[in-house]
């Protein structure tokens, strides 16, 4: 099968993932920071390591590392602990994933906040001016940004716009799912007070192990709760960090595939691989230009893009598109991608797109078999 999904999950992994993954688990499989064993220790040096590889790419060493099963937990324990903390006017890119949104919709159904879109163009640029009198209007407590769309893979501006949204005293959130290995971003940066990550996605790890990166000394209340293997007597969350955030067993097999996906970065070097998808994706929107009945949507020349394409069929609806697809040997992700909002903002809501995502390991075979696929498509027309 030609792997064209690397939005929903990378695959394959690098080698050193899946190898290193089977050897820990097997020597050194202990639950950390419940015992002072040896293989115990091993698991919490290996966490501790973990954190440090992600704080060096991130360019965040002075900001904290938290752990989490998925993305969508740390951006519910982040969204509702600012709620939690009197947040009521939120601001959020035109592009968010249903992790956002459905925790949003939530709290605005229940007349607790008010929910903002942050204004672009009809190139899909942030129109900075507008945005100016978006907070005069109504000053922002929370500003969330999806650095890259999981729909088109629009690169948004996150830098500029934190900086604008701390002008007015906002926290602010970048959903770095699509891009946290990938797109060389500052997280360190004094603008920034929230970033999460996905660990199975383009960190090329395992699924299971996520997080987010939070300044040290923001005070977000706790919305979960459980064991940390600290301070156990203590029946409030410890205040110390991770652990007031940390509840449960982590995933160490998870983490030792993380640990060695961020060295695999590390040697292979973000803005090499950077390129390399940027080419992959200018080989794709090249084959796809070839096909008379496929129009690309959401894509602008002047815009910055990671490794994803949506796009329509004349006279297809796009499930129906992934039907035919799945039968040819081609993976690909059809409909609304769980970002519905980003779909009304580009006009492709309620049908949906066919979303195609390469990925550092989208072969030539890979887009041989998609050109066979489409030409099937293309004679039975």
């Amino acid at each position: 099968m030609a792997y064209f999904d690397n939005a929903a999950t990378t695959f394959p992994k690098p080698e050193s993932v899946y190898s290193f993954m089977d050897q820990f688990y097997r020597r050194s499989g202990a639950n950390a920071g419940r015992g002072s064993y040896n293989i115990a220790q091993e698991s919490s040096n290996l966490i501790k390591e973990t954190r440090s590889l992600m704080q060096e790419l991130l360019h965040c060493q002075a900001k904290q590392v938290v752990f989490t099963p998925t993305a969508t937990i740390a951006l519910n324990i982040i969204i509702q602990g600012v709620i939690k903390k009197g947040a009521k006017n939120i601001y959020i890119s035109p592009f968010e994933h249903n992790a956002v949104t459905r925790i949003l919709n939530a709290f605005e159904e229940a007349g607790c906040i008010k929910v903002m879109q942050l204004s672009v163009t009809k190139d899909l640029q942030y129109d900075f001016e507008r945005i100016k009198y978006q907070f005069d209007d109504f000053n922002p407590d929370l500003v969330i940004v999806s650095h890259a769309s999981n729909v088109i893979g629009l690169v948004a501006p996150v830098e500029e716009l934190f900086n604008l949204a701390k002008k007015y005293g906002a926290t602010t959130l970048a959903d770095m799912a699509q891009s946290a290995g990938l797109v060389d971003c500052n997280v360190g940066l004094e603008s920034f007070d929230f970033a999460v990550f996905a660990g199975h996605k383009t960190l090329y790890g395992p699924t299971g192990i996520s997080g987010f990166v939070m300044k040290k000394d923001f005070d977000l209340p706790v919305v979960l709760y459980g064991g940390t293997g600290f301070e156990s007597a203590n029946q409030d969350m410890p205040q110390s960090l991770p652990e007031r955030f940390e509840m449960g067993t982590l995933n160490i097999a998870g983490v030792a595939g993380l640990n060695a996906s961020l060295k695999w970065i590390k040697e292979a070097d973000i803005n090499e691989i950077w390129k390399q998808e940027q080419d992959k994706r200018q080989k794709l929107l090249s084959l796809l230009d070839d096909y008379w009945f496929i129009k690309v949507v959401g894509n602008y020349p002047n815009n910055k893009y990671v490794g994803i394409v949506s796009c329509v069929i004349d006279g297809i609806s796009s499930d129906s598109a992934g039907n035919i697809f799945e039968r040819c040997g081609i993976a690909v992700r059809t409909g609304l991608q769980c970002a519905p909002l980003a779909h009304k903002c580009i006009g492709t809501f309620p049908a949906g797109t066919i979303r195609f995502s390469v990925s550092h390991f989208t072969t030539e075979q890979d887009f041989n078999e998609l050109i066979e696929a489409l030409d099937f498509i293309e004679d039975n027309l």
